[in-house]
């Protein structure tokens, strides 16, 4: 796969309110998204992630650095560039909410120059697939949340672009329709072939969804790796552990100090206990720690990890070497 989109070196300052002083959000950011690729951007609340979206969609402006879209620079050919990418933002800001479902798909259709005539099998199309057929004269100010992110998906769709960059997707969302929206898009990777960037903090999206992840911290990219890397090289160290009887409190405060704890519950009669261990000889410190009140185990398996857990270590560490 050949390179969609480039973002090579990228640093925002801003101004605090109030003062001179500078608050550096975006440092030296850099990342590739091949074409065809489904990509996880993520990041904490004030890593610098949503300020590096808006970066690539040409909404701000960098202090230095480029963003290249087809190898066209976002900020010396904008509109051309952006030809090429099309965003659903946080809040469907994407939409006209006194116009109707059809009235919506066709306006955004006419704003990339498509005629009304020539897009009509198209807006079938997806009023079929995101099942808005019978909302298709609805206000969209009268839809509900999941019914309005799906058609604000659709409007991204028509515009033909070879990427869609898509902000929390899922937030706000039932169960029901969060699944319904995942599988859209998974239809939109395989089916159409699009690329997609997921900015999400919906951990199980970026699981079941994304190929490779770029997790954004303090303004830095602290990962870039492929999500099954990731997975596998934190599922060796999780263990779960199954006791005949509660922990006492100095076994928990001494597991709690020497290992990061995944959780810790009890049952009846017995004790489940998920831990992660850093290094494979860590497992005799824990059966020790365990051995000092004579706490009988039941059983020791590893774990299938998920990737919030991976996230959550990500961040908690704060810097490249948290894999290490």
């Amino acid at each position: 796969m050949d390179t969609l989109i480039e973002v090579k070196e990228i640093v925002k300052t801003y101004k605090k309110r109030k003062s001179n002083e500078k608050i550096l959000a975006v440092d030296h950011v850099s990342f590739q998204v091949k074409r065809g690729e489904v990509l996880g951007l993520l990041g904490p609340n004030g890593a610098g992630k949503t300020t590096t979206i808006k970066t690539i969609c040409g909404l701000l402006s960098p202090d230095s650095g480029t963003v290249l879209i087809n190898g066209i620079d976002i900020r010396k050919k904008r509109l051309k560039a952006l030809h090429h990418i099309s965003a659903v933002l946080e809040g469907n800001r994407n939409l006209y909410w006194r116009l109707s479902v059809l009235e919506n798909l066709e306006y955004f259709a006419g704003n990339r120059g498509f005629s009304r005539k020539e897009m009509r099998p198209l807006i079938e199309k997806y009023l079929h697939h995101f099942r808005l057929e019978q909302k298709r004269n609805e206000l969209v100010n009268r839809l509900s949340r999941g019914m309005q992110q799906k058609l604000a998906i659709a409007v991204a769709l028509l515009a033909g672009t070879d990427a869609i960059l898509l902000d929390e997707p899922t937030l706000g969302l039932d169960v029901e329709t969060g699944y319904e929206v995942r599988d859209l898009l998974r239809y939109v990777a395989k089916e159409e072939g699009r690329t997609i960037i997921i900015s999400t903090h919906d951990m199980p999206v970026v699981q079941d969804l994304c190929e490779r992840t770029v997790i954004i911290n303090n303004g830095k990219v602290v990962v870039d790796d492929r999500v099954e890397n990731l997975l596998k090289l934190f599922e060796s160290r999780a263990y779960s552990i199954t006791l005949n009887k509660p922990l006492t409190e100095t076994q928990q405060q001494l597991l709690m100090h020497r290992f990061p704890l995944l959780n810790y519950s009890t049952e009846s009669h017995q004790s489940l206990l998920q831990v992660n261990l850093e290094q494979s000889e860590d497992i005799y410190e824990l059966i020790d720690i365990l051995k000092s009140d004579q706490t009988p185990i039941e059983s020791i398996d590893r774990t299938q990890i998920q990737f919030e857990q991976v996230f959550m270590k990500i961040v908690k560490e704060g810097k490249e070497h948290a894999l290490v």
